[in-house]
């Protein structure tokens, strides 16, 4: 939670040049302490659908541990389920009506399986836009993750991402190059992120939007936000993913390769696997050609062995992004959370951020 400019004390306004959010008394007094109701639209394939719900919820509640989280999971009914996974999405999670009612803080929206290379094509198309119009009117700030952020970049700002020849695929190192930020108040200047994905926003792309980046890295931008600075969060990687995430879907590409599904044998993620899990995987490869030539069985993928050696490099910074969105949405939230804002707060710059530029 943030410090309270009491006195003149100089510290005060050293801090807050450095990014340290620092209320004035008056604007603390005006603060109501109550729990945070957390939206989280999970547009996942079924085989993801549950491990991003925990990744999100883990996310969210590692952030602060003082505060109370409520986090309403929902999805859109015009995707495709299997009956076991309508079934959970049935007894587990809200209904976008019901969620629409009682109103949100926040809101989390997740990435979504694509068929072919346009997203306004894609059935959770005009339904996206449905519930994003809503809350960029009712919710204090939207949180969009990788494709969520191209989609969002699409539709609301004319942007289309750009396909690339070869997938953006690893852990990569980014660099913060907007300090001032309190969505990066006191996390490591560099820090690790994975990325997944076809295709990308570029910096220009998103300058062009006139949104306020944050980090980038060689692969391109991961963190930006809206003009305002709050409204709405955008990323590009996926700082959310368990450590053994890239490897389960390293897994899905080498069996969709042994099947023979895919014609070639997938990349290593790039700064992923070690020396000796790359030599196990090799291995590994070599069964498949053997099971190919000889039609024999093919051995389990060793992902056992590989997990054991894995690093994880970006959930420290992870957690502390969201516990500073965290932070940024208790301080100006209003105490009914049908209402984004408290009635003296500037929805067009609600962190007081114009007054540094």
């Amino acid at each position: 939670m943030p410090l309270v400019a009491h006195n003149d004390l100089p510290s005060f306004a050293r801090l807050k040049e450095e990014g340290i959010r620092v209320l004035a008394p008056d604007f603390a007094l005006h603060q109501d302490i109550r729990e945070l109701h957390i939206g989280l639209l999970n547009m996942m394939p079924d085989a993801a659908l549950t491990a991003t719900e925990r990744q999100f919820f883990r996310l969210v509640g590692e952030s602060n541990p003082i505060a109370q989280f409520y986090v309403h999971p929902f999805s859109l009914p015009q995707l495709t389920r299997s009956d076991e996974a309508q079934a959970y999405i049935d007894k587990y999670y809200e209904s976008f009506e019901v969620i629409r009612e009682q109103g949100l803080d926040a809101l989390i929206v997740t990435g979504a399986n694509v068929v072919g290379p346009e997203l306004a094509n894609q059935p959770f198309w005009e339904p996206l836009i449905e519930v994003i119009d809503w809350a960029l009117e009712n919710v204090t700030s939207v949180l969009c993750s990788c494709l969520a952020t191209h989609a969002m970049l699409e539709f609301r700002y004319g942007q289309k991402r750009i396909p690339r020849a070869k997938k953006i695929w690893g852990v990569f190192p980014h660099q913060v190059v907007d300090k001032s930020h309190p969505l990066v108040n006191d996390i490591n200047t560099r820090f690790d992120v994975p990325h997944s994905r076809w295709n990308a926003v570029t910096r220009e792309q998103f300058e062009q939007a006139g949104l306020r980046v944050l980090v980038e890295a060689e692969q391109g931008v991961h963190l930006a936000t809206s003009a305002d600075g709050l409204r709405v969060i955008f990323f590009q990687g996926h700082p959310e993913y368990d450590t053994i995430s890239l490897l389960k879907e390293f897994k899905r590409e080498v069996l969709l390769y042994a099947n023979g599904e895919n014609s070639a044998f997938p990349p290593f993620p790039e700064n992923y696997f070690s020396d000796f899990d790359k030599a196990v995987i090799k291995e590994y490869r070599l069964a498949i050609e053997n099971s190919q030539k000889k039609g024999t069985p093919l051995p389990p993928f060793p992902e056992a062995l590989i997990a054991k050696g894995l690093d994880n490099t970006w959930h420290d910074s992870a957690v502390e992004v969201v516990g500073n969105w965290m932070g940024t949405i208790y301080q100006v939230t209003n105490s009914d959370r049908r209402i984004p804002f408290m009635a003296h707060i500037d929805p067009d710059d609600p962190l007081g951020l114009a007054e540094k530029t």
